[in-house]
């Protein structure tokens, strides 16, 4: 069997195959027909499209099966033996090209997010992929290959499907527009987090022509050490008489996409529009660039991911406070609240933190009469959906920590894997698995190590134990165990040369949870502080801590400075310009008080998403007299619009937009029986949205149909796959002022005119606006749309013009 990842270690240029769909339609593949549905009874045309790439001087075929998952292919079809004769083709093709041809099997999105963003929970995402990849795998792939993916718990799941079924290469491709996909991870975000998960290959494709695909790969090429696939567009799509084109011809793809391999790209191919003559052309003039050396980074340290963010925490990087707040111990209100199933008070201490400054939050729930199974992952869940600071996962049950890494859409902190029996063998296979990187806790038996030596043979031990099950050492921070100076006089003097040995000797980052050193001793924030600073000397790279603590931010500030990495002083000048002797002897920052909670006004609510107490709000305000119509008015459509604002800024992301569209939602809800009772049944405009017939992706109408709904519109929502007469009907039959429609192929994007064309048949003058993220202004104009959406934003202006609807509610 050819072996694809010693061809990427041999530091060769390699070439994937170009489009399906256009190939197909060529062929005899009807409009609005799946792919997938045509290649089944069409075998012999399959199997010659991939003969044609591979005569190319295409080195790796991609099956047929983008669409291979139970939600895409037809209701009935077997999944596993559908796949594996798709994979069969691209075989047989491969062994008639006379030379090494791999077969990459292809698994495209399912059109479905995860939980809370979607409908599905994140283990049966995971048993769907692996489904698909049971039949790959047995018709005789080389390589899984995620390809056109825009949400990174979605390729998360894959590449746990991937790994559960089979021992392949795994390679992940995701999709960008402006530099960030769908749901807000950027190229550096998706890189790290595909590293953690120990991925051999990762790719961008289509979106985009080459020429507009530059600064995505060139994230891609910096931020990791994992070989780069690049598969652009022949350019934008375009409608010429009724079908879809592509301008850019082979030699001028070729020229634009082979400048890639100047940036390190190891290999090429191409997506939408491409045929096999801009394959052979990428390939011949690709080979002819002038590669540059390939150096192998040295990078200390992990990397921390969420959906949209990262944080490396190293040596060459500031210490980091890991705040210590979300845990039950010792505080009296918050054990009540999660014993109650309450989060209130955790998603306080949450935002108390982060405006603190905290990087990183820990996150634990573990008291009496808690079920942590249950109630961890809720709480990690929501406040993955409430921020952006990457969660640490701090638990003793090994069950909750499992059930949290499958809610945690990016590389969460574990905290901890100690010499438990069990312990290791149990979580360590999942960080790696999950690619979570964790801390690492010299603990073993009943015996405290007090020493540096004692200490350093556990870690040892530990890394031992660690590397045998294929653990990588980028997943690793040492908690070098803080224990009293009040017992142990020297117990400092410990740490630092723990420190300095996974420093010096490891290479690898640590961290301590800073109270502990203090404990029995007067003028604790005084020693905790001056411990830290000398920790920070010798090498420590973060802490867990109050990052409330004035004392402590102070300390490290001025330890940044004097270890030399704040530039210039450029962050000790703009926080303590103004610093006086004593001035911060309080210790605790304003907010940081348990006992401290800033109300939360209306629209605050709307603009954070905060779901659970927007209710409360609205009954406040009603029982104080508000009136329906100017709490809609003049505070919940500002507030939503400006969430949108922020969308379009790029300051907020699909998550953060869902979730606030969801919380004003909740509070129309409420209201909306007492407008139609002030209005006396008075209509709002009807707008009929679809996505088109053939297509079954309707992940971007559903999100236009809620930020319609919360703005004034009265939303039908006919679904996906929708004919065209059924959507002029529905129009007529409520009357409807405008029709949205949706659609994300190239090969039903083509369908939106039909809708227009009848309406036109018919006599009536009802606007369609268009989008998808195949369609573009110039596609919208051609077929004659009133208006074109790139996004929920854009779709809820271009609405209220076409309606013509004022921006209040009547």
């Amino acid at each position: 069997m050819p072996d694809f990842r010693r061809a990427l270690s041999d530091d060769t240029l390699l070439f994937f195959d170009g489009a399906m769909g256009t190939m197909l339609q060529g062929r005899g593949l009807p409009a609005g027909m799946s792919p997938e549905v045509f290649c089944l009874s069409n075998p012999a045309v399959l199997q010659g499209v991939h003969l044609d790439y591979a005569r190319a001087g295409a080195d790796v075929l991609t099956t047929n099966t983008f669409g291979g998952t139970r939600l895409k292919l037809p209701e009935g079809m077997n999944v596993v033996e559908f796949n594996r004769e798709m994979a069969r083709a691209a075989k047989a093709a491969a062994g008639q090209a006379g030379r090494t041809v791999f077969v990459a099997g292809s698994v495209g999105p399912t059109g479905h997010f995860v939980k809370p963003l979607g409908d599905l929970e994140f283990p049966e995402l995971v048993d769907i992929f692996r489904e698909q990849i049971r039949g790959l795998v047995q018709g005789g792939i080389d390589l899984v290959l995620a390809e056109t993916h825009f949400d990174l718990a979605e390729v998360r799941a894959v590449v746990l499907a991937a790994r559960a079924e089979c021992n392949l290469p795994v390679g992940v491709s995701m999709t960008f527009e402006d530099g960030v996909s769908l749901t807000g991870t950027r190229p550096e975000v998706f890189v790290h987090t595909m590293q953690n998960m120990g991925v051999d290959l990762i790719a961008t494709n289509c979106s985009a022509g080459p020429e507009q695909m530059a600064g995505v790969v060139a994230g891609l090429t910096a931020a990791g050490d994992i070989p780069v696939l690049v598969m652009p567009n022949a350019g934008l799509p375009e409608l010429e008489n009724g079908n879809t084109v592509f301008r850019l011809g082979p030699e001028e793809f070729a020229a634009q996409t082979a400048d890639f391999v100047r940036a390190g790209v190891r290999c090429l191919g191409g997506c939408c529009g491409t045929t096999p003559d801009h394959i052979a052309a990428l390939a011949r003039e690709a080979r002819s660039k002038p590669r540059p050396a390939v150096e192998k980074r040295r990078r200390s340290g992990i990397v921390l991911t969420t959906r949209a963010a990262c944080l490396r925490i190293g040596h060459d990087q500031p210490c980091r406070i890991i705040g210590e707040r979300i845990n039950p111990t010792g505080k009296k209100e918050l054990t009540a609240q999660l014993q109650a199933g309450d989060f209130t008070l955790a998603m306080q201490f949450a935002q108390q933190q982060i405006d603190a400054g905290a990087p990183l939050l820990d996150v634990n729930v573990g008291a009496p009469m808690v079920d942590e199974k249950v109630l961890l992952p809720q709480l990690i869940s929501d406040l993955a959906a409430a921020h952006g600071v990457p969660l640490s996962i701090d638990s003793s049950d090994m069950d909750a920590v499992e059930a949290s890494l499958a809610v945690y859409a990016g590389s969460p902190l574990v905290n901890s894997i100690s010499g438990e029996p069990g312990r290791m063998e149990r979580l360590g296979p999942l960080c790696r698995d999950y690619g979570a990187p964790f801390v690492l806790l010299p603990l073993k038996g009943r015996k405290l190590p007090v020493t540096a030596a004692e200490r350093i043979s556990i870690i040892d031990e530990l890394l031992l134990q660690a590397d045998d099950l294929g653990i990588p050492r980028r997943l690793v921070m040492v908690d070098v165990l803080a224990l009293a100076v009040s017992s142990k006089a020297e117990a400092a003097r410990h740490c630092f040369d723990t420190i300095r040995y996974c420093n010096e000797e490891l290479g690898l980052p640590t961290t301590i949870g800073l109270s502990n050193i203090s404990f029995g001793l007067p003028a604790r924030e005084l020693l905790n502080a001056t411990f830290l600073a000398m920790a920070v000397g010798a090498g420590l790279t973060s802490c867990i801590a109050h990052p409330g603590n004035v004392r402590l931010r102070e300390a490290l500030a001025a330890a940044e400075v004097l270890m030399a990495r704040d530039s210039n002083a450029e962050r000790f000048i703009a926080g303590y310009s103004g610093w006086t002797s004593g001035g911060g002897s309080g210790g605790i920052i304003a907010g940081g008080g348990e006992e401290k909670k800033r109300p939360v006004s209306l629209e605050e609510a709307v603009i954070r998403g905060e779901r659970d107490i927007i209710l409360e709000l609205v009954e406040d305000e009603l029982a104080r007299g508000a009136q329906p119509y100017a709490l809609v008015n003049e505070r919940l459509i500002p507030a939503i619009t400006e969430v949108g604002d922020k969308y379009e800024r790029k300051e907020y992301y699909l998550p953060q937009l869902l979730r606030s569209a969801e919380t004003m939602q909740k509070a129309f809800g409420r209201l909306k029986p007492l407008l139609e009772e002030a209005s006396g049944g008075e209509t709002k405009p009807v707008i009929i949205m679809a996505t088109v017939e053939g297509d079954i992706h309707d992940i971007g109408k559903n999100i236009v149909c809620l930020m319609l709904g919360n703005h004034g519109f009265d939303v039908v929502d006919l679904g996906k796959d929708v004919k065209a007469v059924d959507i002029v009907d529905a129009a007529v039959e409520h009357n409807a002022k405008l029709i949205g429609l949706s659609a994300l192929m190239t090969t039903t994007m083509v369908r939106m005119e039909d809708t227009i064309q009848l309406l036109r048949e018919r006599g009536l003058s009802i606007p369609v606006f268009v989008g998808g993220a195949v369609v573009t202004p110039a596609f919208a104009e051609a077929i004659g749309a009133a208006g074109y959406s790139r996004d929920a934003v854009e779709a809820v202006r271009i609405a209220r013009g076409l309606v013509e609807a004022p921006a209040r509610v009547q």
